[in-house]
């Protein structure tokens, strides 16, 4: 997956992908694919959670 790029770096947070963070994570989705469906790296997903004071499901 080397040719996976993020072309959004730093980009600020809008509010429709935080709520669609908060919603995928009180579903319980992982932290992948909560990256995935919100085209961010799972550092930027990982930090965003951690600031809002939400836990991500870590399923291994």
């Amino acid at each position: 997956m080397a040719g996976e790029r993020f072309e959004r770096h730093k980009q600020p947070w809008t509010q429709d992908e935080i709520q669609k963070l908060h919603s995928l994570a009180k579903k319980g989705m992982a932290l992948k694919a909560i990256a995935r469906a919100l085209t961010r790296s799972e550092e930027s997903v990982k930090a965003r959670a951690k600031q809002d004071g939400l836990s991500i499901a870590k399923l291994r």
